[in-house]
């Protein structure tokens, strides 16, 4: 049977991690300033940016008005190979 998990450099929940984690650095935040700003757990925000969660909209939406930016910004990144 095959596996449904994607191989972890296409694995959405990483990709998503990782863009989160590049637009923190970017303004300069720790995880736990933007877990403060945000009003989530630092705990899950770690787990958000290993690729360990299965983020919700309404967290998606909370981590983009903390990093000041659309939502859809955290979403721009590529399952495509290369």
């Amino acid at each position: 049977m095959p596996s449904t998990v994607a191989p972890l450099s296409r694995d959405p929940r990483v990709l998503f991690g990782r863009r989160v984690a590049t637009l923190r650095k970017a303004r300069g935040l720790s995880q736990e300033q933007l877990a403060l700003e945000s009003g989530l757990a630092r705990s899950y925000l770690g787990g958000v940016e290993r690729g360990q969660r299965n983020i919700a909209l309404l967290n998606i939406v909370r981590l983009a008005e903390a990093l000041e930016c659309p939502p859809s910004e955290l979403l721009k990144f590529s399952t495509e190979r290369g």
